[in-house]
């Protein structure tokens, strides 16, 4: 295990310790009995306990089992760029979403609403019991911060995918979780925006190597950057956006690739990023590089992408596509990995998702995959910077951001061999005429549509898509997801709150 790996590898190790220790599971489970050597009340005494319960706050982020965390189900498949894919009838509750046949009862709902509340659950804990531990004071500012920065992280994803929810700030029995949902703008407000202003006060700007995969501070101003854009606070995501690129701690990788890669792990490029390690035990490795394959490496090949997607990538009049397109999706006759040439037999569509995926040399073992997966890009947040920008009327300064990200994408063609490009009469490559020029229009209108364009192809198969295509509104949502017959903006920018915790807590409305 690298350095840079080591904080990730032993907090999810001590996880199967601590779940035996301290934790007992989501709120549904807080009346069972504990089971191991601690109690809740005896655990949090020392500062190594202070960070074993910082450390598995963590684990709920992880993709271990593409079941507990099936952010990408909400993310991908419901949205316009995938479909649910893999053999018919596997999966079913996967398809359902996919066809916005959604009922509470749907098992991915649960799994996500579950997995959401155990790391608030464990992050409320941390908050409750770490300040009375006699310890480094830096350190417990910093184990702190971690926790607002994770505890925002996982009610913004709650409300994301399922709008009003319950909010839950401090340890409770069982007898105490009869509470209603409050309105997300409320849950931003309050808890959120709350948690990360905190926590960028908290937290360090850098880890040593043993620590890297920690949230720092870049972490928790560029999520409260996106937390504003998704409010339409386009001027606070404006101040909080830029303060991440004025202060040049992150930049965008040379090769786009490069970002989905095991070798490149923890690259200037990334924000906050989910640590997976291959060949661990107990497993901390990425489960999605088996959902997400094809049948002949044992892959399940699920979040299939759609034709609709591929046709948004951008392609020169000489027939040069965007590199982002083959470093995103396999399509036919291209290569894939393992020297295996991608058939489009291999999907129902055609194409498969390449992120996530990797070679045997770098992962063995087909589900215990060896590729992180980054929560939080620089390229991303340098697109919400655009966004902000030119929804403020700043569209001359909305291009600058935008034009970086096509600038990188472009300029791949340098960086990597086996991209098409021209060379000069000194043997150096060239970037193929014509081919994603700088957008130059000035109308905000024009310029919003690029940025919406420039989105969907630097942040495909990465979960961000049916939340983008929501937050953009109804006329944008119904056009783009004309294809999908059983959508329903009204009904589907929320997903339905889970059966389980309905019956479990009577106080929903």
């Amino acid at each position: 295990m690298s350095s840079n790996q080591h904080f990730i590898g032993k907090a999810l190790l001590e996880l199967c310790f601590l779940f035996s220790l301290i934790f007992t599971g989501c709120q549904k489970s807080l009346d069972k009995p504990l089971l191991g050597q601690y109690s809740n009340t005896t655990f949090y005494q020392t500062q190594l306990q202070a960070v074993q319960a910082v450390n598995a706050a963590y684990q709920p982020l992880s993709f271990t089992s593409a079941t507990s965390n099936p952010i990408w189900v909400f993310g991908d498949v419901a949205s316009d760029d995938a479909v649910a894919g893999g053999n018919p009838g596997d999966e079913n509750d996967i398809t359902l979403i996919d066809k916005f046949n959604i009922t509470p009862s749907n098992g991915n709902l649960g799994n996500e609403w579950n997995t959401l509340y155990e790391g608030i659950t464990r992050c409320n804990m941390v908050l409750a019991k770490v300040p009375a531990i006699s310890m480094e004071d830096t350190l417990k500012t910093r184990i702190l911060g971690e926790a607002r920065f994770l505890r925002a992280w996982y009610y913004f994803n709650l409300v994301i995918v399922f709008g009003d929810v319950p909010v839950i700030l401090q340890p409770m029995n069982a007898d105490q979780l009869q509470i209603t949902q409050s309105p997300v703008k409320v849950i931003y407000e309050s808890v959120i925006e709350n948690d990360l202003k905190l926590a960028t006060g908290m937290l360090p700007e850098f880890y040593s190597s043993g620590d890297v995969g920690r949230a720092t501070q870049g972490a928790a101003i560029s999520l409260l950057a996106k937390a504003y854009l998704f409010q339409q606070k386009w001027d606070s995501s404006t101040i909080y956006s830029s303060a991440v690129i004025s202060g040049n701690h992150y930049a965008m990788t040379k090769n786009y690739s490069q970002n989905f890669s095991p070798s490149y792990k923890n690259n200037s490029e990334s924000v906050f990023e989910v640590q997976m390690i291959s060949g661990q035990t107990p497993q901390i490795g990425n489960a999605l590089n088996q959902w997400f394959a094809p049948a002949v490496y044992a892959g399940y090949y699920f979040d299939a992408p759609t034709q609709s997607f591929v046709d948004e990538f951008e392609k020169t009049p000489a027939g040069v596509y965007d590199p982002r397109l083959d470093y995103s999706i396999g399509r036919d006759s291209m290569n894939w990995f393992n020297n295996l040439v991608f058939s489009a037999s291999w999907s129902p569509t055609g194409y498969l998702s390449r992120k996530n995926q990797e070679s045997f040399t770098q992962a063995p073992i087909i589900g215990d995959g060896n590729c992180d997966y980054t929560a939080i890009r620089y390229a991303d947040l340098l697109l919400w910077n655009a966004e902000s920008l030119n929804e403020q009327g700043k569209t001359a300064e909305a291009l600058i951001p935008l034009n970086l990200v096509r600038k990188r994408a472009r300029e791949s063609c340098l960086n990597d061999t086996t991209l098409p490009a021209l060379k000069d009469t000194s043997g150096n490559r060239l970037v193929p005429p014509n081919l994603l020029p700088d957008i130059t229009a000035i109308d905000q209108a024009t310029v919003r549509a690029a940025i919406q364009h420039e989105r969907r192809v630097e942040l495909g198969m990465e979960f961000h898509r049916y939340f983008d295509v929501i937050r953009w509104g109804q006329a944008y949502a119904t056009m783009v997801m004309a294809n999908s017959p059983g959508f329903n903006y009204d009904n589907d920018k929320s997903f339905p709150i889970p059966q389980t915790e309905r019956d479990t807590n009577k106080a929903l409305q």
